[in-house]
């Protein structure tokens, strides 16, 4: 039974630590950790309070659950009415709905507005959830 305990405890352990450490850190500016995001999409705010979420299909959920939006396969971004906001193209570029460059998602995780100028941090995270992120949807 004491075998078993201790099996449990160390598969517990190694779960929970496992999870936290799949959890990427969101930045701003200053480095100061503003939340994360986990690997199954769920974003927290910095403290810790879940405050939306992007499915796998690429849905993007506010803090209730609603759909707010989608990220399509080809990296446009839409929001719940459907309609396209922006892309993020492959190479890290960020385009509102016109087209125009707004930032890029640099391969180190280094968000850059359009002036080139650092605004935070997403390091690990995929593009297309940072894009969304700092550049598309604010969940409160």
């Amino acid at each position: 039974m004491k075998k078993l305990l201790s099996l449990l405890s160390v598969t517990l352990l190694l779960f929970v630590g496992s999870n936290r450490i799949s959890a990427q850190e969101i930045r701003n500016s200053s480095g100061s950790s503003t939340g994360s995001i986990e690997s199954d999409g769920t974003i927290r705010n910095s403290s810790g309070s879940s405050v939306g979420k992007i499915d796998n299909d690429g849905t993007i959920r506010n803090s209730s659950g609603s759909s707010i939006g989608k990220i399509d396969n080809d990296g446009t971004i839409r929001n719940s009415s459907g309609s396209s906001v922006g892309k993020i193209e492959d190479d890290g570029t960020v385009r509102n709905e016109s087209g125009s460059s707004i930032g890029k998602i640099e391969s180190d995780g280094t968000v850059r507005n359009s002036s080139g100028s650092s605004i935070g941090s997403a390091n690990g995270v995929p593009k297309a959830w940072a894009a969304v992120v700092f550049f598309f949807f604010i969940f409160n």
